[in-house]
C-alpha cells in the first residue's frame, strides 16, 4: 500500500479513453501495457505497477470496456470481441508510438497478448502471460478441439444469458471463489464481476473456450515469460508437476517460452505473491533493450 501512495508523487495521468479503452499512464521509462483478465479491473496491476517503478517502467494500465464498471463499447463485435480488443489494444500501441513495448496480461489478457504478439511478431520487444493458456478446453482434455467444445460453450454462454439476477450473481460469487488468497480480494472481484457487461462476458468466455492459439504459437517472435498458478488446482488434484507438464504441453509451439510456477500463489499471482512474480518480470524485462521513451 506504501508503494501505492508514493504513486501520488510521480509521473501519471488521469485515465483516458482510447477507442473504448481506458488506459492510465504511470511512469517514465519502457512502456509496459498491462492488460487485466475477464471482469476484472486495471486495479489487477496496480500495486506490481508501483512496484517496477523503481525500474524505470511506464506502466499503461487498460481497463477493458465491459468489465469492472467500464461499460461496454456499443461498437464491438458481437461475434469476435477478443480480436477486437487486440485490434483496439494495438491500435493503442501504435497511436501512442511505444517503442519496444512490453505486454503483460493475466489471464484473458494473456490471451489478448498471444494474440497481439501473432498478429505483429515485429511490434513488441517482450511478453509476459500470467496463468493463461493458448487453450483453456485441452488442460483437462487434451484431445479437445475448438469444434468439439463449440456446442458446450453455445449452451454455457446461452444460459449465462438467460440467467435471473440472483442465480447470474450466485455463479458470479462461485466463479471467483479460490482465485486468490485474501477475503477482501475475493470481495473485491465479486464486485467487479457485478459491475461488468453479461453480454460481454458471456461473449468472452465462449471465446476463450473456442479459440486455439496454439498452431499460431510458432509465429511468435517476441521472447514470452509464462508465469503460472498451480496451488489453486490442488483441490481438484492437481500437482505441482501435473499442472507444469500442462503448461509446458501447451505452449509446445512457443520455443524458447520461459515457464515459472509460483508454489504458494492462486490464480491472481500478482496479489497472493507478489514478490516473486515482480521478480520474474523484472528479471525478464530488465533483459529487453531500453526504450527511447
Amino acid at each position: 500500500m506504501f508503494a501505492v501512495l508514493l504513486l501520488s508523487g510521480r509521473a501519471f495521468a488521469a485515465p483516458q479513453e482510447f477507442n473504448g479503452l481506458q488506459v492510465e499512464v504511470i511512469g517514465k521509462g519502457r512502456p509496459v501495457v498491462m492488460i487485466p483478465g475477464l471482469n476484472s479491473g486495471a486495479d489487477t496491476w496496480r500495486e506490481t505497477c508501483a512496484a517496477l517503478q523503481a525500474d524505470r517502467v511506464q506502466c499503461h494500465l487498460v481497463q477493458l470496456p465491459g468489465f469492472a464498471g467500464l461499460p461496454a463499447a456499443k461498437d464491438a463485435s458481437r461475434d469476435a470481441w477478443l480480436a477486437d480488443m487486440r485490434d483496439r489494444v494495438l491500435a493503442y500501441i501504435e497511436a501512442r508510438r511505444l517503442r519496444n513495448p512490453v505486454v503483460m496480461g493475466h489471464s484473458l489478457g494473456g490471451e489478448l497478448g498471444m494474440q497481439i504478439a501473432i498478429a505483429k511478431p515485429e511490434l513488441l520487444d517482450r511478453l509476459v502471460v500470467v496463468d493463461s493458456l493458448p487453450f483453456f478446453p485441452a488442460a483437462t482434455n487434451p484431445a479437445a478441439t475448438p469444434d468439439a467444445t463449440r456446442p458446450m460453450a453455445d449452451g454455457m454462454r446461452r444460459q449465462m444469458l438467460a440467467q435471473d439476477s440472483a442465480a447470474y450473481r450466485a455463479g458470479t460469487v462461485a466463479a471467483v471463489k479460490g482465485m486468490a488468497q485474501a477475503p477482501e480480494r475475493i470481495e473485491t472481484l465479486v464486485r467487479w464481476g457485478e459491475a461488468s457487461d453479461r453480454t460481454t462476458t458471456a461473449q468472452a468466455m465462449y471465446e476463450l473456450m473456442t479459440i486455439d492459439l496454439r498452431p499460431q504459437l510458432s509465429t511468435i517472435r517476441t521472447p514470452t515469460l509464462v508465469l503460472g498458478a498451480w496451488a489453486g488446482y490442488a483441490q481438484y488434484g492437481a500437482t505441482r508437476e501435473s499442472t507444469e507438464a500442462i503448461f509446458k504441453r501447451e505452449y509446445a509451439n512457443l520455443p524458447g517460452a520461459k515457464i515459472a510456477l509460483s508454489d504458494a500463489g492462486l490464480h491472481f499471482l500478482m496479489w497472493d505473491d507478489p514478490k516473486w512474480l515482480q521478480a520474474q518480470v523484472r528479471g525478464f524485462i530488465d533483459a529487453a533493450p531500453q526504450a527511447g521513451m
